[in-house]
């Protein structure tokens, strides 16, 4: 059997526990032993994280301590993947850049808060995306860091309508990559529980995180 930690918690301004409560499910259908916690000292499990097949990380802010960090890290390295949307996963914990590396980039700003943007599959060969169209939301457009190696997987094009001098500019939204062994998942979609109503956005997290356990 499939084992899953999902952790939740930080800033609750984007859900993070109604947000896990809407995939948890979804990994135990697909067979996972799920493992549920709100701390962030589990990462320090040395043994337990590299037994894993798939971390799921929803806690935007906050600090890793160097155990903490260690463990995440190391279990990644060794393997294990790890997958998550929004602040989630990429603006979890801004001093780190070592996490930030993992990742492959780092949430800077949503231009204009809530508003509507297309979603464009720039990758439709991509088993994540395979089969989906492009699709509108209507939440918050992240504007990121971003590392030169991900796999893009979809971007969005900003208007320019809140700052002109990004007008034009294309960004990922959804990315896949590897550190070391470990296979890292990333969609900057899911500000809260209710973006996931999309059925686009439902599907290609659930699609990555199966990617990130190496069941896609």
């Amino acid at each position: 059997m499939k084992k899953a930690l999902m952790v939740w918690g930080g800033w609750e301004g984007h859900e993070p526990k109604q947000c896990v409560e809407i995939f948890e499910p979804f990994l135990r259908e697909q067979g996972f032993d799920v493992r549920v916690e709100n701390t962030l000292d589990v990462y320090t499990e040395q043994d337990y994280m590299r037994s894993l097949d798939l971390i799921v990380q929803v806690w935007t802010m906050g600090e890793l301590s160097p155990e903490q960090t260690k463990g995440l890290l190391e279990a990644v390295r060794s393997g294990v993947g790890i997958a998550g949307w929004h602040g989630g996963l990429g603006d979890s914990f801004r001093n780190n850049t070592e996490y930030q590396f993992m990742v492959g980039g780092q949430w800077v700003s949503h231009p204009g808060g809530i508003v509507e943007y297309t979603v464009n599959i720039t990758k439709p060969s991509d088993p994540i995306v395979a089969g989906l169209s492009d699709f509108k939301m209507r939440s918050e457009q992240y504007y990121m860091h971003v590392d030169p190696s991900n796999q893009v997987l979809a971007t969005t094009t900003f208007s320019g309508e809140q700052c002109a001098w990004i007008e034009g500019c294309v960004m990922p939204v959804v990315w896949k990559r590897m550190y070391d062994e470990g296979r890292v998942f990333y969609c900057s979609l899911g500000h809260v529980a209710a973006d996931f109503d999309v059925p686009e956005a439902r599907t290609i997290v659930q699609r990555g995180m199966l990617w990130a356990a190496r069941c896609l």
